[in-house]
């Protein structure tokens, strides 16, 4: 399957991402192709609009092959608060597996507090993670990504 920069698709970075059957879903239901990008092989549908990539396992290579790729006529699925900032500087719509927008707008925070998250654990502190995925997230995540189908459907 070739996919053309004109065509709407999702990206999705696949390596952790819990939400890949809901992401199909919403694809199948829009007619959009979805590219699950990863480090490693995994399952993906055989259905003709998914594709899988699995890129070399150097550092940052799937980050790399998704943000070479964004552009506005995508969504990008990451939890990668460096990767979202890079895609949506590409003109794409980002969404965490939780459904929450990465935006223009709170992309500069988003990073801010990685970074201090970061020294933190760095010096020692204990730091709890984010919450256990819930069916809530999976929900929202659900929802959100139907509505970004359906701007950029209307773009």
């Amino acid at each position: 399957m070739d996919i053309t920069p004109a065509q709407l698709r999702i990206l999705v970075d696949g390596d952790a991402c819990p939400v890949k059957d809901e992401i199909y879903k919403v694809a199948w239901r829009h007619d959009v192709a979805v590219v699950v990008v990863s480090n490693s092989p995994f399952r993906v549908p055989v259905h003709p609009l998914v594709r899988r990539v699995v890129v070399d396992g150097g550092f940052d290579a799937a980050d790399d092959w998704i943000a070479g790729e964004a552009d506005a006529r995508c969504v990008v699925v990451t939890a990668d608060i460096l990767l979202a900032d890079r895609c949506l500087k590409a003109g794409a719509q980002v969404l965490s597996s939780t459904g929450k927008p990465f935006t223009a707008n709170s992309i500069g925070s988003q990073i801010a507090t990685r970074a201090i998250m970061a020294d933190l654990r760095a010096g020692g502190d204990v730091i709890g993670g984010p919450a256990p995925f819930s069916k809530a997230d999976r929900s929202r995540f659900l929802g959100a990504l139907d509505e970004a189908m359906v701007r950029l459907k209307r773009a």
